[in-house]
């Protein structure tokens, strides 16, 4: 008979920088790989750690990704192993991303087939939010509004579904930064900054994130300036986030978009105008910058599944 194993906050921030795994519904908290006698080991917890030690996340799964026409269906359960004859060793993108979070309770927000997302989940200890209309980035937050109240963690993960290799110690040092910070964004510097939101920076903070299609538009020196680019990934204290909702829910853009043949003029929210918000309120908005380019690659069109499926197999061979 296993004893348990009872342990503390330092404990388990020492297990989440190494790459471990808690699953919030058995409280069996394992060591994902080998450790060095290549023998895996598990520790059965006594009893759930306390909320403070736990970080809230949500992710958002609810669209097709229109640059996958090839694809019906929710691109966050596009498999990086498409080849493995065993279903669970296929490993969806959105597996990957469960699996490195750090410990604490999680909410999907769903919506393009979305019965596909909770089936292949359901195993998990999730939240499943409807997105009622896919109005963007800022409405996927908006739609996780009661969620964010219900559940008292102060330090919350946001990411996107399609993100599949970032590493365990970069979501523990972007949540470790909020002892400094109201909010903390993830970037990183590409070869080719391609058309990939940027950092308007200044010092140690975010002044703006700008989309490319105002960037472009920078006079030469201004865009060379501009080397750090948005992963799309965030960590935000709960208190401020709350704060900030209403003045996010009130700042809608129109955007315009082809649908059903047509185009048509749509409202959208954006994180980043919650970001706007939150350095305009004189809020603290710092940024990490990942070295390793690829931990923020994501999975947006075939060219990148392919390179996403081709690093992964070198990664597990």
């Amino acid at each position: 008979m296993r004893r348990p194993l009872e342990f503390g906050a330092s404990f388990l921030a020492d297990f989440m920088v190494k790459g471990t795994f808690l699953d919030l519904g058995t409280w069996r908290l394992g060591r994902r790989g080998r450790t060095e006698k290549n023998i895996e080991r598990e520790i059965f917890v006594s009893a759930p750690p306390p909320i403070d030690d736990l970080v809230a996340a949500i992710v958002m799964a609810a669209g097709r990704g229109s640059r996958m026409s090839a694809e019906s269906g929710n691109k966050t359960l596009l498999p990086l192993m498409p080849e493995a004859s065993d279903p669970a060793q296929r490993r969806p993108l959105l597996m990957e991303i469960l699996d490195s979070l750090p410990p604490g309770p999680r909410a999907l927000v769903v919506h393009h087939c979305k019965q596909d997302v909770m089936a292949a989940t359901d195993h998990l200890p999730l939240t499943y939010i409807e997105q009622p209309v896919l109005n963007g980035t800022g409405g996927a937050i908006l739609a996780a509004a009661d969620f964010i109240r219900q559940t008292a963690c102060r330090r919350w993960i946001i990411t996107m579904g399609d993100v599949p290799f970032v590493r365990p110690q970069t979501y523990h040092r972007l949540v470790a930064a909020l002892a400094f910070s109201d909010m903390v964004v993830l970037g990183f510097r590409p070869v080719d900054k391609k058309q990939y939101g940027v950092l308007e920076t200044d010092g140690e903070t975010v002044r703006r994130i700008t989309e490319w299609k105002y960037w472009k538009d920078y006079p030469v020196e201004r865009r060379a300036a501009l080397t750090i680019c948005n992963a799309g990934i965030y960590a935000v204290r709960r208190e401020v986030l709350r704060a900030h909702l209403p003045t996010l829910a009130a700042t809608p853009q129109v955007v315009h978009k082809r649908m059903d043949g047509q185009m048509r003029a749509i409202e959208e929210y954006f994180i980043t105008d919650l970001v706007a918000a939150m350095v305009e309120a004189g809020r603290r908005v710092a940024y990490l910058i990942t070295e390793d380019e690829s931990e923020t690659m994501g999975v947006d069109d075939p060219q990148a599944l392919a390179a996403a499926r081709a690093l992964y197999r070198r990664r597990n061979p």
